[in-house]
């Protein structure tokens, strides 16, 4: 690697420079705190004294918020600056403009830093114009979009940098966009117990996506370790810095798979500069708006466990999820029109709303209002004739009388009942007739449930809410998203694998898209993996069958694979091969087929572990549906929840009688988390029961 005196020779003077400015923050916090001390004073000392209407009390307060918000931001501030002391840059690009003679060195980092506030960047942010293109051009003519327009020159030269601790660990001189050499240094790295952030090593394919602010709607299909996670939040990140005075932290909302995978990726954004976001699973949601209608929903694993769990049973989850099952609902959705109501004459002392005046309401003046909430409407109206004629408010009490005669004209308004009613009708089993504490909605009708909900009640658009990030797209059926739709009308960031779908057969979810948002949808295909060395991704590939994926050229070990009696017996060769100590891993998976299956690999690891003096308390972690952390160390879990994580050696159990679609795509998402290592175990029988498919 070529000598650069410059780049030591900058560090040393960026790093005296932070460190200027990190002090005189300081300062400007302790004395913003005497402000804030001397005003907490004066006001207790002097509020039985001010004057009566107020404004000097209101004056001294708002002079408070004001120091006090000032004094917060500084401390953001110093808390930004205290990180970049670490690594304040990690590239630089040499420019000349077009006109001029001379280039300038722009250096770029994961934030802007100047010696003075407002001052000309010692480091720019990689999110800014000109750090473009770092990421997207090699020497020669090159340009950038600026906000007052296109600025055109020639990069004369592009440096990469890595710095840490405040020291520089290699630099050297790039001739193309972010070297192989540093992407393999950086891939290559132990896993850790977060999502790495990108921004040394973002590559030109990436960049466009994550820079894009044109499309409304990005759909990104990408491979196993593609890294299209990474890249949304990235994405997210740049447009957070672009649009401040439209977008805030608090207006970005991510459906994640679970808390542990939220847990996995909370760090991105900080590390970006920017708040964190709010993060939940689709599953909650649903199961939180559906509360008034059963005691309980399934999620996506009970699905899944029942089944793997129970092969031969008959399940309509397929069904139910289809276009012609949505089409069904929908016809039955407009018979109820009719066959729902039972019209008659309300009477309140003395006034009559007569039936065919309700019927004229209820069918032509509110048609456009959703069935089951329609008629609050013609209710109101009857109650504003009534409050008119009688000069004045009726009392709350007489109001939900009247309501609840009005709610009489409908045989009923129970969702649960009225799903029922359509799933005999249309040949499937109905649901229990059981009171509303002892329901409980199998996992594939939760969202027709809450589909017939938002079709009968309505819903109200989330405006709060200004960009929606959807991960694991293909595991989200159409009338998931159209349930989304409704509730979102926001810009969308969607991505995901169809190859790691957890559906029998893999499911392209761009060829109903377009119907559900429009055709303003923008498509991107991300083939390159670069998360598992050139044997596990081809391992994998020739799981799912995947011909077409491109490899980032980095080898290690082959992958080894090994049939086993039972999983204690599989569980005990792991201990021969586990690298965790020092100047080895720093994570390991066992990951298993069912959460039985896990359970029990876990209690016979943990006391196997547990006999060889390892830290069992501190560096094991069994991942279960309610975990909310991942931790460094040794992590049993199942390959559904493993979805999105990644770990340095993967040990993957399952069946060896178990050759079923979805067995197949639990054994290629298994095999895809592993970074350097990954070892196929197959077992006969677990505790000496076979298994039964």
């Amino acid at each position: 690697m070529t000598d650069n005196k410059d780049g030591i020779q900058y560090l040393a003077y960026v790093l005296d420079k932070l460190h200027q400015r990190i002090a005189e923050i300081s300062q400007s916090i302790a004395e913003g705190q005497k402000e804030i001390d001397g005003m907490h004073e004066y006001y207790w000392e002097n509020y039985t004294e001010m004057d009566q209407y107020g404004y000097e009390n209101f004056d001294n307060q708002q002079a408070l918020f004001h120091q006090i918000s000032a004094n917060e931001q500084q401390l953001h501030l110093k808390s930004r600056f205290r990180k970049m002391l670490d690594s304040p840059f990690f590239g630089r690009v040499d420019f000349i403009f077009e006109g001029e003679d001379e280039p300038e060195s722009f250096y770029v980092g994961i934030g802007n830093f100047a010696e003075k506030a407002g001052g000309v960047p010692l480091v720019y942010d990689w999110r800014a114009p000109v750090c473009g293109l770092f990421y997207d051009y090699d020497k020669g003519p090159a340009f950038y979009e600026a906000p007052l327009g296109r600025i055109q020159g020639e990069i004369l030269s592009k440096w990469q940098y890595k710095i840490r601790r405040g020291k520089m660990v290699y630099q050297f001189e790039s001739d193309i966009k972010v070297d192989d050499e540093i992407l393999m240094a950086e891939l290559g790295s132990n896993g850790s117990v977060a999502l790495k952030n990108i921004v040394s090593t973002i590559q030109k394919e990436q960049n466009a996506i994550i820079r894009n602010t044109k499309d409304r709607i990005m759909v990104i299909q990408g491979a196993a370790g593609s890294g299209k996670t990474s890249i949304a939040l990235h994405r997210i990140a740049y447009l957070l810095y672009h649009d401040r005075q439209n977008l805030k932290s608090s207006n970005i909302l991510v459906l994640s798979p679970n808390g542990v995978f939220s847990d996995y990726i909370s760090h991105i954004l900080p590390e970006l500069g920017e708040e964190n976001i709010k993060e939940m699973s689709f599953d909650l949601f649903a199961y939180r708006q559906l509360q008034d209608t059963a005691a309980d929903c399934e999620d996506r694993y009970d699905q899944i466990e029942r089944s793997l769990n129970h092969p031969k049973a008959v399940t309509f989850y397929q069904e139910k999820q289809s276009e012609g099952f949505l089409n069904q609902l929908e016809r039955f959705i407009t018979e109820l029109e009719d066959e729902l109501m039972d019209f008659r004459d309300i009477r309140y002392k003395g006034y009559t709303k007569t039936e065919a005046e309700i019927i004229d309401l209820f069918y032509f003046k509110f048609m456009d209002i959703p069935l089951l909430a329609r008629m609050d409407a013609v209710c109101d109206y009857f109650i504003d004739e009534v409050e008119t004629l009688r000069d004045r408010d009726l009392p709350d009490e007489e109001r939900e009388l009247i309501r609840e005669d009005f709610y009489s004209l409908y045989e009923t308004r129970d969702l649960y009942v009225l799903y029922s009613r359509f799933l005999e009708s249309s040949g499937y089993p109905a649901l229990t007739r059981v009171p509303l504490e002892k329901r409980k909605l199998l996992y594939e009708d939760v969202y027709p449930v809450l589909y017939l909900k938002y079709r009968l009640w309505g819903q109200q658009e989330n405006s709060t809410i200004k960009h929606l990030v959807v991960d694991e797209m293909q595991d989200y059926s159409r009338m998931q998203y159209l349930i989304l739709k409704n509730m979102f009308s926001c810009r969308m960031t969607i991505l995901g694998d169809k190859a790691q779908t957890m559906e029998e057969k893999q499911q392209d979810v761009f060829t109903f898209l377009p119907g559900i948002f429009g055709r303003d949808i923008r498509r991107i295909q991300m083939n390159k993996s670069y998360r598992n060395t050139v044997e596990i991704a081809a391992y994998a590939n020739k799981l799912a069958g995947i011909s077409d994926m491109e490899l980032l050229q980095r080898h290690g070990k082959p992958v080894q694979e090994q049939q086993f009696e039972d999983i204690q017996a599989a569980v005990k060769e792991i201990l021969d091969y586990i690298k965790l100590g020092e100047d080895e891993f720093e994570t390991a998976a066992v990951i298993f087929r069912t959460e039985k299956e896990a359970d029990l690999g876990a209690a016979l690891l943990k006391e196997m572990l547990e006999e060889t003096g390892f830290d069992t308390k501190n560096r094991f972690n069994y991942l279960h549906r309610n975990s909310s952390r991942f931790k460094k160390g040794i992590t049993v879990t199942t390959f559904y929840l493993a979805k999105g994580l990644e770990f340095d050696q993967v040990f993957v159990i399952f069946p060896e009688k178990d050759q079923s679609a979805l067995a197949k795509q639990g054994r290629y998402i298994a095999a895809t988390r592993a970074l350097h290592e990954l070892y196929m175990y197959s077992v006969l029988t677990v505790s000496g029961k076979h298994f039964d498919f």
